[in-house]
């Protein structure tokens, strides 16, 4: 009985490894006739780790034939770990064919690290062409004003290489975009006059390639090309009308600042008048008080009243004249 089940149980392990033989069979012997042998139990632990055997086997033939020498556990670690396989396979076989240097940890660092590795090697070796500034931002020139406040619009065209080295880490097209538009903004800012910018468009692109602008990039800069100048607005005289206008303003508001306190002041005057006029009248209403308190007390006498009487007609008569003469 017990060696029934033992047989049972040999039975079972003999399916079963015949099942795993059968399932895996054309993978094994497809890298085995590709000279890229990998052992079948490798292949069943692929299944169980949940790699897909395919991809690793069609990577690892691929790299083989190109006479790249790999080991698919590098391979299976690199999809482990969410990498591309193909593209990083790829990649490997098109810097070798190009000679770029190009090892698997480098590129397998470059494809982790989010950036397309065989893009990059692609653009290694046909270098690519970036507008500057880039129309899918909304903007299609660079506007600078040179020194005479002419407005100039440029366009350009950056020509870049990718640099394996620092694409690990590295600066991207945007930066390139930024840099080559603050260079031509101030080269043309720095120049005297407008007229010196279209004469000489291509002093623009040596001083800005000059500059360096590709240090922490993952380009190098080969060239940058002036496609495009245009002359827009005067924006000197503009700022000199708007400062104008400013100026008028200002000047204006401090007139009327002055007006509203000379108003301030005549109708301060105006009343210390009336005020005063209040005064006059109450102090000429308490002179025929005073003059009849003079009488009783003997101060005047009836002579001195008429002679106060004549000297005032004298002096009405006088007014009287006097704005007779003015009319």
């Amino acid at each position: 009985m017990i060696l029934f089940i033992s047989y049972i149980i040999l039975g079972i392990l003999a399916l079963i490894i015949v099942a795993f033989f059968l399932k895996f069979f054309n993978l094994w012997f497809r890298a085995l006739l590709s000279g890229a042998h990998i052992k079948m139990s490798r292949l069943i632990g692929m299944w169980i780790r949940r790699v897909k055997a395919t991809t690793i086997v069609d990577s690892h033939i691929m790299l083989t034939k190109a006479g790249l020498v790999l080991d698919s556990d590098d391979l299976e670690t690199h999809y482990l770990a969410g990498g591309d396989i193909i593209k990083v396979s790829k990649a490997l076989i098109a810097a070798n064919k190009a000679n770029i240097p190009l090892v698997f940890k480098q590129a397998a660092a470059i494809d982790l690290a989010g950036r397309n590795v065989l893009d990059a090697v692609k653009t290694s070796v046909y270098p690519k062409v970036i507008d500057c500034p880039n129309p899918a931002h909304g903007r299609t020139t660079i506007d600078a004003v040179a020194k005479d406040g002419i407005q100039l619009k440029a366009k350009a065209r950056v020509t870049v290489r990718a640099n394996i080295e620092r694409l690990v880490g590295g600066a991207t097209e945007e930066t390139i975009i930024a840099r080559v538009g603050e260079g031509i903004v101030t080269t043309i800012g720095s120049a005297p006059t407008y007229k010196d910018v279209l004469e000489n468009p291509d002093n623009i692109s040596r001083t800005v390639l000059g500059k360096g602008l590709d240090a922490g990039t993952a380009f190098e800069i080969l060239s940058i090309d002036i496609a495009d100048v245009d002359v827009g607005s005067n924006i000197g005289a503009k700022l000199q009308a708007d400062q104008a206008e400013a100026d008028k303003r200002r000047f204006q508001a401090v007139a009327e600042q002055r007006r509203a306190a000379a108003r301030a002041r005549e109708q301060e005057m105006s009343a210390l008048v009336v005020e005063n006029r209040a005064k006059v009248v109450l102090a000429e209403a308490e002179i025929p008080l005073a003059i009849a308190e003079s009488f009783r007390s003997g101060n005047i006498g009836i002579m001195d009243y008429y002679r106060l009487k004549n000297i005032q007609s004298d002096t009405s008569m006088r007014d009287s004249i006097s704005k007779d003469m003015k009319e």
